[in-house]
């Protein structure tokens, strides 16, 4: 959907799960074995999947300013079933947040939320206004006051909405 470049760090794989749904025409990557893949994901693991991915498109609106498009499950809630551990390397004893299980996507997804908050950059990673795409983009603005996962088409067409009403 979005020209722009990935979100940075590990906010690109909380990016890309949310994007595996294109709100417009209902394609679902989980629904491929490639989709899957890209994930380590089962089709077993597809709902949980599903249903983590629509919590954090909620979270992304809200960080946009934006009303949830559907009630999901907090985010939180399912967040805290993830165990992290403090990883520290003896070499110059740096630490980061880790999964404690590095393999299920839940726990991926729980340590890249933890180092975006670390980082400042959590805040930044937003869902796309328009109702149609809630496409997940990482907002480079300097105020961070993005709205559109891109100002070409989802922006255009809201402008364009609103020029529209206002000749009515």
């Amino acid at each position: 959907m979005s020209e722009r470049s990935a979100a940075p760090g590990g906010l690109a794989l909380v990016e890309s799960l949310v994007n595996t749904l294109d709100i417009e025409s209902g394609a679902d990557a989980l629904d491929t074995a490639d989709g899957r893949s890209r994930f380590g994901l089962t089709e077993d693991d597809v709902p949980a999947a599903r249903e983590l991915r629509e919590a954090l498109r909620a979270t992304l609106l809200a960080h946009a300013g934006h009303p949830p498009h559907r009630a999901v499950t907090p985010l939180g809630e399912l967040l805290a079933r993830a165990p992290l551990l403090v990883a520290v390397d003896e070499r110059d004893g740096s630490a980061v947040l880790a999964p404690a299980d590095p393999g299920p996507l839940l726990s991926r997804i729980a340590a890249a939320v933890a180092e975006a908050l670390v980082a400042g950059t959590w805040n930044r990673l937003k869902a796309c206004e328009a109702d149609t795409c809630h496409w997940a983009y990482y907002d480079r603005s300097p105020a961070g006051r993005g709205r559109w996962c891109s100002m070409q088409v989802c922006g255009a067409r809201a402008k364009m909405r609103r020029y529209r009403a206002k000749e009515a």
